[in-house]
């Protein structure tokens, strides 16, 4: 009978070998530990001052003592934080749907399709993506208030002046998503067209398939993009409570407890939650898709 090998042991390094690695790994990383650190700390000051008595929170105190878990029960009940969550969902769902739904064909005739006038259009995208919101933010809240007035509906005050124009399209969209198709082969859509598919089913059986990053990647941009978006929820929200999103509810909650920041860290801690927790579980794609749009074909 043959003799059953003993299975080999990895030799721990020695303990002065171990410190020592250890102490380049930092030194290799001291850049990135210094920006975690930078990065972490107000989220960790948030989060403790959230923990906090209002009495320690005006003091010098940076540890909470006892911590006091009962400030975000207080915080959900003196301000429609689930109201305020329940319209930013409303508000995020609806506009990252539209933003996909208009951009993507408009991201593949760009890439794919060959027509007179493509890099004319390309170049209006370009001067869109350039251009701040700020420049065309009063004529638009005109044009809302006139056609309120015209149908009979008050689109100033509820959240369809911030859903609809994502249904039109989205420079940065279209221009994220066009990098990416541009690095799809050309031999896959030749061979479903010589299959008699048509430029439609090209885009939902193939393009699609093969760019679940990029539309992930943008997918997440708009619900990023929509959770701290402030400035038009302020414009056209400001006088309608019952419409407010989380960026606005929060912002005026701090205005009416400005001297309780114990309680404005609270509120502000469950609002930062969501977007954390979305970011941390979409965080690989993300990742893919924006190093995958950057590459060109």
């Amino acid at each position: 009978m043959s003799a059953v090998a003993a299975p080999l042991e990895r030799r721990r390094p020695p303990r002065a070998v171990r410190r020592r690695r250890f102490l380049i790994a930092v030194a290799d990383h001291s850049l990135l530990i210094a920006a975690a650190a930078a990065f972490l700390a107000p989220v960790v000051f948030i989060a403790l001052t959230a923990l906090m008595t209002n009495d320690q929170a005006l003091s010098a105190h940076l540890w909470p003592h006892p911590f006091r878990w009962s400030n975000f029960k207080e915080a959900i009940s003196t301000a429609p934080l689930l109201r305020w969550t329940l319209n930013t969902l409303i508000y995020a769902a609806l506009a990252t749907i539209g933003i996909l739904v208009s951009s993507i064909p408009v991201a593949y005739a760009l890439a794919k399709l060959r027509w007179r006038g493509r890099n004319a259009v390309m170049l209006v995208v370009l001067v869109a993506l350039m251009l701040p919101p700020q420049v065309s933010v009063v004529p638009l809240y005109v044009m809302w208030a006139k056609l309120g007035n015209a149908v009979g509906f008050h689109f100033v005050g509820s959240l369809w002046p911030l859903i609809i124009p994502a249904w039109l399209g989205d420079a940065f969209s279209i221009f994220l998503l066009r990098q990416f198709f541009m690095t799809i082969p050309e031999e896959y859509l030749d061979a479903a067209r010589v299959d008699g598919c048509g430029e439609l089913r090209i885009l939902t059986t193939v393009v699609l398939r093969l760019a679940k990053p990029a539309i992930a990647a943008v997918a997440l941009f708009s619900v990023l993009y929509t959770f701290n978006d402030f400035f038009l929820p302020l414009l056209y929200l400001s006088d309608n409570p019952s419409s407010w999103v989380v960026s606005l509810g929060l912002s005026q909650y701090r205005s009416l407890h400005q001297v309780q920041w114990n309680l404005t860290m609270a509120a502000t801690l469950l609002v930062m939650a969501p977007v954390i927790v979305v970011f941390f579980l979409a965080q690989r794609a993300f990742v893919e898709g924006v190093t995958l749009t950057g590459v060109k074909g």
